[in-house]
């Protein structure tokens, strides 16, 4: 005869003995049907999603491949790229982490409306980001007057895709960055300056080492959204070969002309966000192994005021 125990165990569907809790109740044939349903949905979706890109990898032979981009106009947009990139990321850095730090530590008045307005560039269209800035740092712009008269002219220049490439791109940092400070614990931010440590020293010396994770993962996203940054380059910086156009103009402008190149320069992005991607999980790893050999809050060697 059953047990009360075994009836209500059957009626739960957990084991008897305590043991492993799948729905071993299911039926051979129902869980058949699960394992065949989730692995056509799987398939779909990876399917859906890998296409295109083994599409653009299998589009010409990588001997073709490669040689398509030692043209001039990929070697051009490859530096532009890299270098209006690299002068955008140490802005978003420099100037955005200790932002970031300053909105995530105490709760003021309209530090939502701050954070709102942060997040703003986030869902506008990037053709009307460039739009805004055209019409704010343009030559008939908010500030183009006073940019003339002090001998700037930032509109369809180098300087202009830094800018519109930290306007769209450093959101994404900034949102994760801010992320990452609110998941510091905040007693040991107060043992810290009970102990004699600054602002700047707790930021740099226990803030940022405690949210080194979430500090690199935001910091590649906001790069990789720079490296294919788009719309607002190209109304506000316009696509200038050897000046202004980037990797992504130089895919929209050799797409009538050279589709062989476009597709070249097409698999190398994708190639870099995959770099990327793998760099944010290293740092992140990296980042995660040294907080666990981070000095004690109370060693006052670390905290105390030299």
């Amino acid at each position: 005869m059953t047990s009360t125990t075994d009836r209500r165990s059957l009626s739960s569907g957990t084991a008897v003995d305590g043991g492993d809790t799948r729905a071993w109740w299911i039926p051979a044939p129902g869980r058949l049907a699960v394992a065949v349903s989730a692995t056509i949905v799987i398939a779909v979706v990876m399917t859906f999603l890998m296409l295109p890109i083994i599409a653009l990898i299998t589009y010409q032979p990588l001997h073709l491949l490669i040689s398509s981009l030692g043209a001039k106009v990929d070697t051009d947009a490859i530096i532009v790229s890299l270098k209006t990139n690299a002068i955008a990321f140490v802005v978003m850095i420099g100037l955005g982490t200790p932002f970031a730090y300053v909105l995530a530590r105490p709760r003021f008045f309209a530090r939502s409306v701050v954070i709102t307005l942060v997040e703003l560039p986030l869902v506008m269209p990037p053709a009307v980001a460039g739009l805004g800035l055209l019409v704010a740092f343009g030559r008939l712009g908010l500030l183009g007057h006073t940019l003339s008269v002090l001998g700037i002219d930032l509109a369809f220049t180098q300087a202009a895709v830094v800018i519109a490439i930290v306007f769209v791109a450093s959101p994404f940092y900034l949102r994760g960055a801010i992320a990452a400070f609110e998941a510091v614990d905040p007693t040991l931010v107060d043992v810290a300056r009970t102990l004699g440590a600054g602002p700047v020293r707790r930021m740099l010396n226990l803030a940022i080492p405690l949210a080194g994770g979430g500090l690199g993962a935001a910091a590649a996203v906001a790069f990789a959204r720079g490296i294919g940054e788009f719309g607002a380059t190209i109304l506000f910086a316009g696509s200038f070969q050897g000046s202004t156009q980037t990797l992504p103009l130089a895919v929209y402008s050799l797409f009538d002309v050279n589709l062989d190149q476009a597709v070249a320069i097409g698999v190398l992005m994708i190639g870099l966000s995959a770099a990327i991607l793998l760099t944010s999980k290293l740092l992140i790893r990296s980042w995660t192994s040294s907080t666990s050999t981070l000095p004690s809050l109370g060693e006052r060697s670390v905290f105390a005021r030299r």
